[in-house]
């Protein structure tokens, strides 16, 4: 397993190594003695979460707030997805900044997305299998949001907008300026 940084402080690329014969792959997913001794970061996981989507949704951008603040780790099963996490702690050196990446089943990378940041994503491929990893039980009325279109934030979901299918919630959800996080 290796870590790599990304611009946004405490959020990690998580590349596994993947052993390959004529009989197909073998690759340790996670490993959380691994993680905490390359990152520092706690990577127990309580709840696991798996969405299937079609081309065009986008989900997000949402996040658990207070108590209930979630980590996430998470990846693609099938197809393609643009993954985005959003640094949203105030007192963070990039609050307010975005970071995006392509998850497949054949790049087979991670996404690590600390408490505090926002966390949304588009299908890129006909349809998707989305699985994520949470530190925290899902609570409903800790729920935080960015509306993902904010243009603030100017987040590039790589869709045609006239693609971009939202659910009735995500249409409309505060601005990064009403500081609903």
């Amino acid at each position: 397993m290796k870590i790599k940084e990304t611009p946004l402080k405490d959020c990690y690329i998580i590349e596994s190594t993947v052993i390959e014969d004529d009989r197909g792959y073998f690759y340790e997913k996670f490993n959380e003695k691994k993680f905490e001794e390359l990152t520092g970061m706690n990577g127990h996981f309580v709840q696991d979460n798996i969405s299937k989507s079609s081309y065009g949704v986008l989900r997000g951008l949402h996040l658990q707030k207070g108590e209930h603040a979630q980590a996430k780790l998470v990846s693609c099963l099938e197809g393609k997805v643009y993954d985005v996490a959003v640094d949203l702690r105030e007192n963070s050196s990039t609050f307010g900044k975005w970071f995006g990446i392509e998850l497949t089943p054949e790049n087979k990378l991670q996404l690590y997305i600390p408490r505090g940041f926002g966390h949304g994503f588009s299908v890129l491929s006909e349809t998707a299998i989305f699985a994520y990893k949470c530190d925290n039980f899902y609570n409903k009325e800790s729920e935080g949001s960015v509306i993902w279109n904010d243009s603030e934030l100017n987040i590039d979901w790589k869709l045609p907008l006239d693609a971009v299918q939202l659910s009735e919630k995500d249409r409309v959800l505060p601005t990064f300026s009403e500081r609903n996080f």
